[in-house]
């Protein structure tokens, strides 16, 4: 039965068989189907509690995607 994921074991654990499921060409609403939808639900709420990602600074995101694109700031 799975369960809400509460320690970085379960997490592990959780991860691994993910990578397992997504090796096999499963079948849409199988047993194996839904654990996969599942799973990664659960290890989503898992990462979105324990590694929380920041919104980065407006301005440095500006001046990060200008120098991907080989731009230049316009003064």
């Amino acid at each position: 039965m799975l369960k809400q994921i509460k320690t970085k074991i379960e997490y592990k654990s959780a991860v691994d068989r993910i990578y397992e499921l997504m090796q096999k060409q499963i079948k849409v609403n199988s047993d194996e189907y839904n654990e996969l939808d599942v799973l990664s639900i659960l290890v989503e709420n898992y990462e979105s509690k324990n590694f929380p990602i920041e919104l980065p600074d407006p301005i440095e995101a500006i001046k990060f995607r200008l120098e991907q694109l080989n731009l230049e700031p316009s003064h």
